[in-house]
């Protein structure tokens, strides 16, 4: 089992001032870290991979898609601009040394039609994805979709969807995540939600029903891990959690009070909880 933490919970853009946060995640015994991949600067990626090099971090990445490059847009330029897109970020990752790319990249986040989604949607984003997992076969980066509760997404709010999705394009550089605080919303049981995701899931984000400190909500932690351990899960479990420090970050995931005392709270507890949860 890995162990790592998302870097959202102290920044959208990692850069040398954060360095000192990298060897203080080092130390508190993580494995790895989830990098976030919005800005598309080449050369910060390959001094923030250096600087995981020097720690011996291992890394994750994460990225989300817009409306300007929505993979299920009805407009060809649109969908052209997604695969694009998505093609630069792989790029970065394999700079930076991410061996997965996760995400809602399947459509644009926080965009809705009001309805769900449409046939076409679907046949679109295979399309679309299709040719990025090409691309990212190449780059030796697997892509990793991650369905989003219907509050911040409408195209896949479940495992069985989004595991269907995946399936269907049918690439083995396309697979999917599990995240335990959109699962908490949609799913009506973690153990089944895993069970019908496993061929095709390779990645887990432990996140709270707060999005604070892991442990100290309401998700069945009792159930999701031993619905991993039947399956024989052996990825990352990747904390993932936002708070206050950013401003922008807390109103687009709807954090509007603090939530835990700091972030070294958070980042030390959740490591202690997942260890003690999955050696137990």
């Amino acid at each position: 089992m890995k162990y790592g933490i998302n870097l959202l919970l102290w920044t959208t853009d990692v850069t040398e001032q954060h360095f000192p946060l990298i060897d203080q995640i080092k130390h508190w015994g993580y494995d790895g870290v989830e990098i976030p991949v919005f800005d598309l600067n080449v050369n910060k990626f390959k001094r923030l991979g250096a600087a995981l090099d020097s720690t011996e971090l291992q890394r994750t990445a994460v990225t989300v898609s817009t409306p300007e490059a929505n993979p299920i847009d009805g407009s060809a330029r649109v969908r052209k601009a997604a695969v694009d897109r998505l093609k630069q970020v792989i790029d970065l990752c394999h700079t930076a040394g991410a061996t997965k790319l996760c995400g809602p990249f399947h459509s644009a986040l926080g965009q809705f039609s009001g309805k769900g989604p449409t046939a076409d949607e679907w046949s679109r984003a295979k399309d679309v994805l299709s040719q990025v997992a090409d691309h990212a076969r190449k780059a030796g980066v697997t892509l990793v979709l991650e369905y989003l509760n219907r509050f911040e997404c409408y195209f896949l709010n479940c495992a069985a969807d989004c595991a269907r999705f995946v399936t269907e394009v049918n690439h083995p550089y396309l697979r999917m995540m599990y995240d335990t605080f959109h699962a908490n919303i949609e799913e009506k049981c973690p153990a089944a939600a895993i069970t019908i995701c496993s061929p095709v899931m390779v990645h887990v984000h432990i996140s709270e029903s707060d999005r604070s400190t892991p442990g100290e909500g309401n998700v069945d932690w009792d159930t999701t891990f031993a619905a991993l351990k039947s399956i024989n899960y052996d990825g990352w479990l990747m904390v993932e959690a936002f708070g206050l420090a950013l401003p922008d970050l807390a109103a687009a995931t709807k954090v509007w009070r603090k939530m835990f005392p700091s972030e070294e709270h958070l980042a030390t507890n959740a490591l202690r909880f997942m260890k003690n949860r999955w050696n137990n």
